[in-house]
């Protein structure tokens, strides 16, 4: 399941990348979703470094970005495996650019068009289990957000999932306790406890922290079960920005200029 030559240290020095190509196109638009990112970016980078199996340079493994205002941790990794082109992320969100602020399906490296929150568990659950009827042998990798966890779709979805059996399918939720307007705990306090809900739902269930390279690279072979598995990655919402951690606004801000320098200075640090 996993690559044995995936490295830790690397995969930190990728992800210090990552952010600051982030950084970069950011200055290019007027909001972006940079925050959300950078919570799910170590999970993303491990996935596809890490745990997707890969025949003749093709993934054979599936992986679909269900928070897809999180789309830019996954652009920038697809970028980084040559994927995606530079011209791409170059001309993010502009009158001639193929990127947009959620991923859509076509694209070189995106499965799935998602953003709009509730679909992707659905769409996850369907493909895994199409691959059960025709012997595909793969898993199928799912980044959810902890908000779309308010979405009734996805426990429809989540209990369908166990009813089949889908050992084939491994969800990580990004749960960094921040919604688009508030604290999670604050606006929606009847969300938790979480593990509990999803292990009633006839899940496996794991916590891990979400931004251990280390944890997220060994928590898929802690299962247990042939229930489809669950990974709850405690996350912080702007990771490596300590001006962006944790803070509402930047659910939807572009940094200005200064800013910007501020964040790069704090990502060279780290």
């Amino acid at each position: 399941m996993k690559n044995k030559k995936f490295s830790i240290y690397n995969s930190k020095l990728r992800c210090k990348s990552h952010r600051k190509r982030i950084l970069d196109i950011s200055q290019t638009v007027t909001a972006m979703h940079a925050a959300g990112a950078f919570s799910a970016l170590e999970m993303v980078d491990v996935i596809y470094y890490g745990l997707m199996k890969k025949k003749k340079k093709a993934f054979t493994d599936t992986f679909l970005m269900s928070k897809g205002h999180g789309c830019m941790a996954q652009y920038a990794v697809l970028e980084s495996l040559g994927i995606l082109n530079r011209k791409y992320l170059d001309n993010y969100c502009t009158k001639n650019g193929k990127l947009g602020c959620h991923p859509d399906y076509g694209l070189p490296g995106i499965e799935a068009s998602t953003g709009s929150l509730g679909h992707g568990m659905g769409l996850a659950v369907g493909m895994a289990h199409a691959d059960v009827i025709n012997k595909i042998n793969r898993k199928l990798y799912l980044m959810l957000s902890d908000g779309e966890l308010q979405e009734g779709s996805t426990w429809e979805s989540m209990m369908m999932a166990s009813n089949l059996n889908l050992k084939n399918l491994i969800c990580f939720i990004d749960h960094n306790g921040s919604q688009s307007f508030g604290i999670t705990k604050e606006t929606h306090p009847n969300f938790y406890p979480l593990k509990q809900k999803i292990s009633s739902f006839g899940w496996e269930c794991l916590e891990i922290n979400g931004h251990n390279q280390k944890e997220i690279f060994s928590s898929v072979n802690k299962k247990k079960t042939n229930k489809p598995f669950m990974i709850i990655a405690n996350t912080t919402k702007g990771k490596g920005v300590s001006f962006m951690e944790n803070k509402p606004i930047w659910h939807y801000r572009s940094p200005s200029k200064d800013e910007y320098k501020l964040a790069l200075l704090e990502i060279e640090k780290s």
